[in-house]
């Protein structure tokens, strides 16, 4: 009987993972076939949601947008999401999503989130459209709108939706304002335009009259160094005809205004309320309560209207015309109008969107930095955001640790190290710690002893923290305040993603970038400059960075500072820098001299794209490659530079990526010379050729901008803009596509070493990151479809073959379905027989023992584990087949010798060898059982016959209720009848399975009691078959019948 101890350990061989899918057979030039996977590691920790929505009548059922990480749905309040624009849509940033209260199946989702960072930012490519409660999607045009704020739907006509474009973030475009459909999106009219560089931050239809609209419109723009927000041509436009004419509105409101968030009181459309950003004493909350004819300022506090580029948005409670919510760093609350304000405490700040149920208006969702959540009680309690993996990370590095770890800052949260895998059950939050530092954190550290772990965030902080002590200390080599200061006037002027590095070759020494590269040998205790100023260092753009109306000068918009640096694995006192207005510098001597290596960029607008990553070869010292970035000079081309001659000359190597997409990172494989990925603003790209042409390497990959790779093992790393981790496992498919081993009918991917993990690692639940399957990876390609059986072996390293699978359903297949668990139903898979890639796991066992039904171990017929040690897999279809040698290691947590081990392996074998006879026997017992019945039953009318099968069958019965407890119908029932000898047999070799080397005493006495019960147990078969069963087959033959086959015979 299967334990309930180690349920999973049992049922490994039965539920193994085989992926199939088409794909070419051809040299390393091929795309790498869609048999690869990556796997989601989380954090679940909710990132930046910009839109949200619920659904009148359907208080469980709500819809948001993430900033980068595409479209989800709760239908359970909040406690689980679901993606639904994953396969469909070719970008993950959202801005509006509306769904229409005359047909809850039909949902517009405007694209490009509308709270426009100078970080973290995506652009985006139009509308799209669900006509089936988003099973489906289709695009349905304003692929140039860049970013969409607010879609409003007409209340009974679906075909009728408004579109408020906010429009490009780094230049000006016509495609701003408001635009129509009234065919479902087939055509749209510009019904609102105002300048290229003024577009829609808000639109709201009054609740009672769809003819009645207001849109915000906003003067903004964007530099690398500057927001521009606000302006003449900007304020609130109405429109009484459904759109096709507006007014702007004046009534007292600024002349000179910035942006504008709009909301309309359902219970008093006469109501209208916005929050506005304006010259100094005339932002604040405003209100008319004519429809806009006339205006008051209500309250200009500052924390209602602060930051005004990256919130300012307004909810009207859809009942009590008083009451009224402000969208900021906190959330506010008003129940007079506005004249007074209370706070909200919510799972999160910084907050961007919210819609009240119009039935129970203490029903709402709120969007957040920190994700999607809910409450039904006014903002007391709310549904969790540790359920969403939506998490924007700027950098990843990993350490050398098994499970080794991923190190970044998650945007408007902390810096994480997060396992790549559990040991025990899905990745979940107690497999992830902070580290210091903060948001916008590069993190560095000793791979190889990551105590001491540095890492920076926003204010130029950077810390050291200790794993050990769990302290963490400020380092900042000079703790100068930057908020509200320009950079010009500050002395050291970092970034918001400010470098830093550990010295490859004295883990004592850190780097960290300023405008100047900065040393430390003393753990942060004192610093030395490193270099001169290693940027453009343009004073002109070093000023205010915002205006005219409000400040900004957080660091976001820090401009000519150094954003890269990249110390040589290969040489001490070699490092490369890159800054952030397209200057590359190398020193060879320890910072005593700098070149300037820069290439000759020349982009579409300026050669000032910014340097994003440095990748130093790791197969030669003179040679790397840059990812150079021009998108926020409005320039989305992708450019990826290598030199071969420590910068001398420089060759661009993007041929073959969508001309639309920047690159953020590019690495080189270390283990495979010119083997290339490329993270892009879309997603991932592979190039076998050193950068001559690139592929896809999206597989299954949503659209998400990839910020950073790193590359441990066999394992390729991704930090998302949305999307929190990913990784790519069984790297040593592409590097061997590299090398061309799919050519030929049937190819076998070397595994490499694979180690053997106690236990199974456990399924992911809800609101977890997943682990890599156990087992090999086994992966071969098919030149076509095979047309017969399709068997894998595995061979030990004496050649024998100890393991077979086919594709082909088989007796035993049938014989492990029969003895199904209805608690616990299972399916058998089996490996593709499909052309191209393929994967099979195998689960590191033998051949199973013998099955036989009804029988109390379940789906316990799995053979045992085989020792560490060298393998091969062969893969044979028809006449051909191929062969891949790989090796098996040892779980690193046990600490066994390799006698130890063998032993172990000896008792797994001994045990499963001892099950394997018990289930034989009474297999045996069985057959002769039935073979007496049916003899009885072909002659009533013996009655010496009949006397002595009758006794025999209660004999065999007997015996065979000692093997199995036939009262066992469910694992529960062990609970209340007694496992008998095959299930306890089965039991003992989960046990010494589970435990792993060396076995114990306790096993091995367990073991040698088994056995004797056995020997006791056949002794009394044979007496039975003796006494009992053979008088049977002489009278059998006395009447020249067919006789009964015996046990054991």
């Amino acid at each position: 009987m299967q334990s309930r101890l180690l349920p999973a350990c049992l049922t490994l061989l039965l539920s193994v993972f085989v992926s199939s899918y088409s794909a070419p057979v051809a040299a390393a030039d091929t795309e790498v076939a869609e048999s690869l996977e990556y796997r989601l590691i989380g954090p679940w920790r909710g990132g930046r949601v910009t839109a949200v929505t619920g659904v009148p009548g359907k208080p469980n059922l709500y819809y948001m947008g993430a900033a980068g990480g595409g479209v989800w749905r709760t239908q359970n309040a909040g406690q689980t999401w679901e993606n639904l624009s994953d396969g469909h849509f070719k970008v993950g940033t959202i801005g509006a999503v509306a769904v229409s209260k005359s047909d809850n199946n039909v949902i517009y989702v405007g694209t490009g989130e509308a709270p426009i960072r100078g970080v973290t930012t995506s652009h985006g490519d139009g509308v799209w459209k669900s006509i089936d409660g988003g099973a489906t999607w289709a695009h349905i045009g304003l692929p140039k709108a860049g970013q969409i704020a607010r879609i409003e739907i007409h209340p009974t006509n679906p075909d009728i939706a408004y579109v408020g474009v906010q429009g490009q973030i780094w230049g000006g475009s016509e495609e701003r304002g408001v635009f129509r459909t009234t065919d479902g999106g087939k055509t749209w009219d510009h019904v609102l335009k105002v300048g290229p560089e003024t577009g829609t931050s808000d639109l709201r239809m009054d609740p009672t009259n769809p003819r009645i609209l207001y849109a915000a419109m906003w003067h903004h723009g964007r530099k690398p160094w500057f927001i521009m927000s606000g302006g003449t041509e900007g304020g609130i436009f109405k429109s009484i005809d459904g759109g096709d004419s507006w007014t702007k509105l004046g009534g007292g409101l600024p002349e000179m205004i910035g942006k504008i968030g709009v909301d309309v009181s359902a219970s008093n459309p006469e109501r209208v309320y916005a929050i506005i950003e304006a010259e100094h004493g005339k932002g604040g909350l405003w209100r008319s309560d004519d429809g806009g004819k006339a205006w008051a300022l209500i309250d200009g506090h500052r924390v209602l209207h602060s930051r005004a580029w990256y919130y300012i948005h307004i909810a009207a409670d859809p009942v009590d015309e008083n009451t009224v919510y402000v969208l900021n760093v906190p959330l506010m609350k008003s129940i007079d109008g506005g004249k007074s304000w209370e706070q909200l405490s919510t799972p999160h700040s910084d907050h961007h969107d919210q819609w009240i149920n119009p039935d129970n208006p203490k029903n709402f969702i709120n969007g957040n930095d920190g994700g999607a959540t809910i409450t039904f009680d006014g903002g007391k309690t709310w549904s969790s955001i540790m359920n969403q993996p939506t998490a924007q990370f700027y950098r990843a590095e990993t350490d050398d640790k098994k499970p080794f770890r991923i190190y970044a800052g998650q945007q408007d949260n902390t810096t994480v190290a997060i396992a790549s895998e559990s040991l025990y059950g899905g990745i979940g939050v107690e497999d992830y710690f902070d580290v210091g530092g903060g948001e916008s954190a590069h993190v560095a550290f000793d791979p190889a002893n990551p105590q001491l772990i540095y890492a920076t965030t926003i204010n130029g902080t950077l810390t050291e923290h200790d794993r050990e002590t769990q302290l963490t200390r400020m380092i900042i080599p000079y703790p100068e305040m930057m908020y509200g200061k320009d950079p010009k006037d500050l002395k050291y002027r970092a970034n918001w993603n400010a470098p830093v590095e550990v010295d490859p070759h004295d883990p004592s020494v850190i780097y960290y970038g300023t405008q100047f590269v900065l040393k430390s040998d003393d753990r942060g205790r004192t610093w030395s400059q490193l270099s001169p100023d290693l940027t453009r260092n343009d004073p002109e753009k070093q000023g205010r960075n915002g205006g005219p109306l409000t400040p900004e000068n957080v660091g976001a918009e820090f401009y000519n500072t150094i954003f890269y640096i990249a110390p040589s694995q290969h040489e001490k006192g070699v490092i490369w820098v890159g800054s952030d207005d397209g200057l590359v510098h190398l020193t060879r001597d320890d910072g005593a001299s700098w070149q300037n290596v820069s290439p000759k960029h020349r982009g579409k607008y300026s050669e000032e794209a910014y340097i994003n990553a440095i990748e130093i070869s790791p197969h030669d010292p003179a040679k790397a490659y840059l990812a150079v970035q021009g998108h926020k000079l409005n320039d989305f081309a992708p450019y990826i530079y290598r030199t071969t001659d420590y910068g001398k000359r420089w060759t661009r190597i993007d041929a073959g990526l969508p001309k639309d997409q920047f690159v953020r990172v590019v690495r080189e494989d270390p283990t495979r010379r010119g083997l290339l990925y490329a993270g892009t603003e879309g997603g991932m790209f592979v190039s076998y050729n050193d950068g001559a042409d690139w592929k896809p390497l999206q597989l299954n990959l949503p659209p998400v901008p990839i910020t950073d790779i790193t590359i441990r093992h066999d394992t390729l790393v991704l930090a998302t803009q949305g999307r929190a981790f990913w990784a790519l496992d069984d790297l040593f498919v592409v590097r061997q596509d590299a090398e061309g081993v799919s050519a030929g009918d049937v190819a076998v991917y070397r595994p490499g070493v694979v180690e053997m993990r106690i236990g199974d690692g456990g399924a992911a639940g809800d609101s977890e990151g997943s682990n890599p399957p156990r087992g090999v990876p086994l992966y071969y390609r098919l030149g076509e479809d095979a047309a017969g059986p399709l068997t894998i072996e595995i061979i030990d390293r004496e050649g024998r073959v100890i393991r077979t699978i086919s594709s082909e359903e088989s007796l035993r297949d049938k014989c492990l379905k029969a003895n199904e668990d209805p608690r616990s139903p299972f399916e058998l898979e089996y490996p593709s027989k499909k052309r191209g890639l393929n994967k099979w796991i195998w689960d590191q066992r033998r051949d199973g023992v013998t099955c036989i039904e009804d029988v109390d171990i379940f789906a316990g017929f799995g053979g045992p584990k085989v020792p560490p040690g060298e393998y091969r897999a062969r893969v044979s279809v028809g006449d051909a087949s191929a062969e891949a040698a790989f090796s098996l290691a040892l779980d690193f947590r046990v600490s066994a010798s390799p006698e130890e081990v063998q032993a172990w392996s000896a008792k797994l074998d001994e045990t499963a060898a001892l099950l394997d006879d018990v289930l034989r026997t009474l297999g045996q017992a069985r057959e002769a059982r039935s073979d007496i019945e049916a003899l009885m039953a072909d002659h009533p009318g013996d009655t010496e016959l009949q006397a002595a099968g009758t006794a025999a069958i209660e004999a065999l019965t007997g015996w065979d209720r000692l093997i199995n407890q036939h009262l066992h119908q469910t694992y529960e029932d062990e609970d209340a009848w007694e496992t008998m000898l095959a299930g306890q047999v089965r039991y003992l070799l989960d046990v010494i399975d589970y435990t792993g080397a060396p076995v114990t005493g306790g096993q091995i006495a367990r073991l040698g009691d088994l056995e004797a019960e056995w020997v006791k147990r056949l002794a009394e078969l044979d007496a039975i078959v003796k006494g009992q069963v053979a008088p049977i087959n002489e009278r059998a033959r006395q009447l020249g019948l067919e006789h009964i086959t015996l046990p054991g015979q």
